[in-house]
């Protein structure tokens, strides 16, 4: 099992693997550090690992950045200032209700999230989508298991819409919950974890390349097999009370984080 999240990020080049740690920066340091987040938010970056996770997937403070499924806003309490002054951002959600909670943070406070801009993904004939081609970064955040085992598989579509509002050259980074390969009775649609070889596949078949991996995100106490899935670790608690301590101790979900870039 992959180690804790004490590890440095793995980049993997040529076939070889090489450690990379870029430099700090100090527009991302203040950005996670911006008074717009909620506590609840911040106290959740002992598992998030938010500095570690965008230095990895190379965000800069002049890219263009699409942020799928935003939910609650959590990483765009953090993208929303990074790329305020210089870069831009997209929060791009299946409909007005899943862009709800970023629309209601940008009206709080538009000097942090004044210039965000909404699109509908996956879109559709007619709808407000990004625009082909103009990306330097798209980001999801545990988002693929929503695409397979909903009302409707829309996985292959997600990631071939991804590649297409990427620029040649740009980036994909992926978070999501990690089931391993060898997880015997535990299944993916139950349980909310995906195996990264079914993730690999996906973007393969768009066009991807893997160009690293990292476990940053990774939770070795994670043991993958719980009663009501994923959602019984915290932060969702799934099961109540029952065995809280013990599911707080794990902490929350072991998550593998890849990169991948669109062929220039």
């Amino acid at each position: 099992m992959r180690s804790g999240p004490a590890l440095l990020a793995l980049v993997l080049t040529a076939g070889s693997v090489a450690a990379a740690r870029p430099a700090s920066s100090p527009a991302l340091m203040a950005a996670v550090k911006a008074s717009t987040r909620s506590p609840a938010n911040v106290a959740r970056d002992r598992y998030r690992h938010p500095v570690e996770t965008l230095r990895f997937f190379g965000v800069k403070p002049t890219d263009t950045v699409v942020e799928i499924w935003p939910s609650g806003g959590w990483y765009t309490e953090i993208l929303g200032p990074y790329l305020a002054a210089h870069g831009t951002l997209y929060a791009a959600g299946p409909d007005d209700k899943g862009l709800a909670a970023v629309k209601a943070k940008q009206s709080a406070a538009p000097s942090a999230y004044g210039s965000v801009r909404f699109a509908t993904f996956p879109a559709g004939p007619g709808a407000t989508s990004v625009p082909a081609g103009s990306a330097d970064v798209v980001l999801t955040f545990r988002n693929v298991h929503n695409w397979r085992f909903g009302a409707t598989d829309r996985t292959q579509a997600a990631f071939d819409q991804m590649f297409a509002m990427l620029k040649p050259g740009g980036t994909l980074g992926v978070v999501e919950h990690h089931l391993p390969e060898a997880s015997g009775t535990i299944e993916e649609a139950r349980s909310g974890y995906m195996k990264r070889s079914s993730v690999l596949a996906y973007a393969t078949k768009a066009g991807f390349r893997l160009a690293g991996e990292s476990a940053i995100n990774s939770n070795s106490k994670d043991t993958h097999d719980y009663p009501k899935g994923v959602w019984t670790l915290p932060p969702g608690f799934a099961d109540g009370d029952h065995d809280r301590a013990r599911y707080a101790a794990i902490g929350e979900s072991d998550r593998m984080t890849l990169k991948f870039m669109k062929p220039k």
